[in-house]
């Protein structure tokens, strides 16, 4: 069985586009719930145990409940795609986040979209749309006046992580629409959060120390983590870059800080200025402009 365009789909009853966007949106916004969950439930200084932790499991889970291996020559895919969407993404995210203020590192994060759009014109003749293009720009835009604070520091290895991590992500989701293999979403998700979480163990174990005990709030938190997290994020994610076009996909991703944002306000008693407000609202118009101009699109 060959690798084969994740967009052929060959369903009779296919979900609208409005289903498969709103479904989507659900990943990153479980990813917004991070750190709230990491500061309030998890161990300090432990971030890449809370990796290994997030998406080994939910690979053995997922690989356990599909029951399924992918054909031979699938295997190097799937371990690239492991490398780029899973232990790459999740190391350098791991890196910025500790290295920068959490506004920077989702701005520079915030390129994934223009990276694609230049990847489809450059390999797949596929130019981008003027009103895509400009309502991605917006959407950085947005989330910086939502995220930056004019006293944030720059640290430059924080911003090379950050930017490598956009660059990982990008040609993650690019590789995954051109490289799907005709699995279900459960085994082609499982096999990757198993190979990625693999590949992390190995950092974590000399890196860090793991804890030699552990309360409930911090089982409850990687429980969490693992299950909505990854588990289900995950699966949704790869299941959107599936259904949908890959820029109206990576433009998702800015509701993660937008949850955040939300979270912080409502539980953490964070104010929100007037620009950051305008930042906020402009982010939301723009990724739903995204979402429907681009949905021509064939990649």
């Amino acid at each position: 069985m060959s690798f084969i365009p994740a967009n052929s789909n060959t369903s009779n009853k296919a979900p609208t586009p409005i289903f498969n966007i709103l479904l989507t949106m659900l990943a990153p916004i479980f990813w917004g719930t991070t750190y709230v969950v990491t500061t309030q439930f998890l161990p300090t200084n432990l971030p890449l145990f809370a990796a290994v932790i997030r998406v080994l499991p939910a690979g053995i889970i997922l690989i356990l409940m599909s029951r399924k291996l992918p054909q031979s020559g699938q295997w190097g895919r799937i371990l690239i795609l492991s490398f780029l969407n899973i232990s790459c993404f999740q190391a350098l995210l791991f890196v910025a986040a500790y290295r920068l203020p959490g506004g920077i590192a989702a701005i520079v994060s915030g390129i994934q979209p223009l990276i694609i759009m230049t990847l489809l014109w450059q390999v797949n003749r596929i130019a981008p749309r003027p009103i895509t293009l400009t309502a991605t720009i917006t959407t950085i835009m947005g989330m910086a006046l939502l995220l930056i604070n004019p006293n944030s520091s720059w640290d430059i290895i924080g911003l090379i992580a950050a930017l490598l991590g956009a660059v990982s992500m990008a040609f993650g989701i690019y590789l995954t629409k051109l490289w799907k293999p005709n699995v279900s979403n459960l085994t082609f998700t499982g096999w990757q959060l198993l190979f990625g979480g693999v590949m992390l163990l190995p950092l974590a174990l000399f890196l860090e120390t793991f804890p030699t005990s552990l309360s409930i709030n911090n089982i409850l938190g990687y429980a969490y983590l693992c299950i909505f997290g990854s588990l289900i994020a995950y699966a949704l994610w790869f299941r959107g870059i599936e259904k949908l076009p890959s820029v109206a996909v990576s433009i998702l991703g800015a509701l993660s800080p937008i949850t955040a944002t939300i979270i912080g306000w409502a539980f953490l008693n964070e104010r929100l200025s007037t620009l950051q407000a305008i930042g906020f609202i402009l982010v939301l118009i723009s990724v739903f402009v995204v979402q429907f101009t681009s949905k021509a699109d064939k990649l």
